[in-house]
């Protein structure tokens, strides 16, 4: 067996334990140390470092360091030691506690965490010399820098705060073509809206599943609109804001389709569910433009175990989808596709699959708000939003 990640010789994404074993060789750096709950199934969540730069706009270093535009981009610092209000619609960059040292083999991606993507929180990790957002070089070594840029909501955030998460992968994690579709005849990845094993010819033969949101719940509502105008929102509060605060209702019309509004944020969930088991993992790939001009997803990693449960038998969770239309009004029609789930082989089962024993949130049906906001509210009281848009 290996003895360190220097040693890995086969292909896949890092699990838990070998993301604890990274920190042990020196390849994810930290002043600080790590607490156990950031470590997830199939990543690490990173943290906010003690500063933020105001931004005049976003950018990348191609060539050289980070840091060096700095003097010409910055337009103020502040302290995010006690707390410090971001303004939405206006960029800023956060060093991250976290810095690398991969060694030859190891590179990593980035994605803003499940609670980032729901509030319409835009981040995407900067790495020096990099020309790419998110993506983390071969044996990178040097600090990562946090760009966030909140469109729908003025939000506090603190240092140690979780935005987003790294993956780390070995060699190509790519499956075998048709690997997934004879997994789900063995044990069920994707379901159908009556909660039914999917057919095996539905999951494409290289290895991607096809999501469509759901326009067909009870009494017409499907998800929720962020408000243009709300109150300031305390990224490190849990289970305590009332939805009706800071989002509107949103109902299918008669013909089960929706019309989404241009630049407007929605969070709806996929009429289809599925089932991760502990040897794989997902993400959420890019909506093809030609299929339409909207945006259908801001966080997109899923974990090993998502909807698969503890013992397997959980049978499927329907994703969050988190969509904007852009530039012209676009419907959304019943069991049209409008995002991929593409899935990857981990190097190994993780220890601990996702869900309460790892302080997974989004584990629970029906809860489409983020963990910010009461989700006895959100799920059995939806009524109380009757006839308050949509």
């Amino acid at each position: 067996m290996f003895e360190s990640i220097n040693e890995i010789d086969k292909g896949g994404i890092l699990p838990t334990k070998w993301l604890r074993r990274a920190v042990q060789d020196g390849a994810i750096v930290s002043e600080y140390t790590i607490p156990d709950q950031n470590y997830q199934p199939a990543s690490l969540d990173l943290r906010l470092g003690e500063k933020a730069y105001v931004l005049q706009s976003s950018f990348l270093p191609y060539a050289g360091p980070v840091e060096d535009k700095l003097p010409d981009l910055a337009i103020a610092e502040m302290d995010l030691r006690d707390g410090a209000i971001l303004e939405k619609n206006r960029p800023y960059l956060i060093p991250l506690i976290e810095g690398l040292k991969l060694p030859p083999g190891i590179r990593g991606k980035t994605n803003p965490k499940s609670s980032t993507g729901r509030l319409d929180i835009f981040t995407r990790v900067i790495t020096d010399a990099s020309p790419r957002f998110d993506d983390v070089a071969d044996g990178y070594h040097g600090r990562m820098f946090l760009e966030v840029f909140s469109r729908s909501f003025t939000v506090k955030v603190k240092t140690g705060l979780s935005l987003n998460q790294i993956r780390l992968f070995k060699g190509d994690p790519t499956c075998e073509l048709g690997y997934l579709r004879s997994a789900h005849e063995r044990d069920p990845i994707l379901f159908t809206k009556t909660r039914q094993p999917a057919q095996s010819s539905e999951i494409d033969e290289s290895n991607s599943i096809g999501f469509s949101v759901n326009l067909l719940a009870e009494q017409g509502f499907v998800g929720y609109r962020a408000k243009r105008n709300s109150s300031l929102l305390d990224l490190s509060l849990t289970n305590c804001y009332p939805p009706r605060d800071f989002w509107e209702p949103v109902f299918a019309d008669r013909g089960h389709s929706l019309i989404l509004e241009p630049e407007e944020f929605y969070l709806v969930s996929s009429i289809e569910s599925v089932s991760i088991p502990p040897q794989l993992a997902a993400e959420m790939t890019a909506y093809e433009t030609a299929k339409g001009e909207l945006r259908t997803h801001y966080a997109g990693f899923f974990d090993p175990g998502f909807g698969y449960g503890e013992n397997g038998r959980l049978g499927g969770i329907q994703p969050v989808l988190e969509v904007r239309a852009h530039d012209v009004p676009f419907m959304v029609g019943p069991g049209q596709m409008v995002c991929t789930l593409a899935f990857e082989q981990m190097l190994e089962p993780p220890d601990r699959w996702y869900g309460p024993r790892v302080g997974s949130s989004y584990q629970e049906a029906g809860r489409i708000l983020s963990k910010h906001f009461s989700p006895d509210v959100q799920i059995r009281q939806l009524p109380m939003f009757e006839g308050n848009g949509g």
